[in-house]
């Protein structure tokens, strides 16, 4: 009984505070926005327009809107859960490279954008970033690819479940995040706990259009088995795009192999019928 009072209360009672505050602060730990915006795309010598988009709940959405010229297509950038849009430079000068315009958007309490983020703000953020591209630019749904990168890729799945359109990117992608949280936190209740799903995979099976999953191999956060699942379960057609690298530099570290699987992809969707 002393051994149990003296080692194992101390241990219980630690866990429990640390469960505690994992619940407590599980909000800051999905959603890592960064205010300061450390650079443009005239950076890269890209000419581009700077946007705001009012969201269904008036939310105001900093964006960036970057036109190819004679751009076969165009993409909607949904990014990561960290940093804001200035931290995708590199992401948007090779698609550039590819011929494709591209509107990148900054989430609710990213950036320049108001308000604060939050599983289905996030979504009505992706649907604004859509709805900004038909009814402001012109395009049809069915013309705009979704292109997620880790998080961004749930929204640009959700996309695809609800609207019709020409392909979608899911890049460093989980399947849910109770399972990648489950992964990355196994000595913890996550499913318990999580207040958020963003269920990539639910999203996904209910889509119709082309689908390019890309994963790493090297991938630290998000292991590559989460890729295989997303591909599985994914529509046909469907593509999977082996990389190497880690989480955030492996489309950089892989660039000729990754630009040349997206550059089949678009080609695929816009040549298609």
């Amino acid at each position: 009984m002393r051994w149990i009072k003296r080692w194992l209360l101390p241990l219980g009672v630690g866990y429990l505070t640390l469960v505690a505050l994992a619940a407590m602060l599980q909000g800051c730990m999905v959603h890592f926005p960064s205010r300061d915006l450390v650079g443009s795309p005239a950076d890269r010598g890209l000419g581009y327009e700077e946007v705001t988009i009012t969201t269904r709940d008036d939310q105001e959405l900093h964006s960036w809107f970057i036109p190819a010229p004679e751009a076969q297509g165009v993409l909607l950038f949904l990014h990561g859960n960290a940093g804001n849009i200035s931290h995708r430079l590199e992401s948007l000068e090779i698609f550039h490279q590819l011929g494709m315009s591209v509107l990148i958007i900054d989430y609710r309490g990213y950036g320049k954008s108001t308000g604060r983020p939050s599983e289905e703000g996030l979504k009505l953020d992706a649907e604004a970033g859509l709805h900004y591209l038909v009814e402001e630019r012109g395009y049809e749904s069915e013309q705009v690819v979704a292109f997620g990168r880790s998080l961004g890729a749930a929204l640009s799945a959700e996309l695809a479940s609800r609207h019709s359109l020409a392909g979608v990117i899911l890049e460093s992608a989980f399947t849910s995040l109770p399972d990648i949280g489950s992964d990355l936190y196994p000595f913890l209740p996550v499913r318990l706990l999580l207040r958020y799903e963003y269920d990539t995979k639910a999203a996904l099976v209910q889509a119709s259009e082309p689908v390019l999953v890309i994963h790493s191999e090297g991938d630290e956060i998000i292991p590559y088995s989460h890729g295989r699942a997303l591909y599985d379960a994914a529509p046909e057609p469907r593509y999977f795009l082996t990389i190497q690298g880690d989480h955030n530099t492996g489309f950089l570290r892989s660039r000729d192999t990754y630009m040349a699987g997206l550059r089949d992809f678009f080609e695929t969707v816009y040549e298609s019928p």
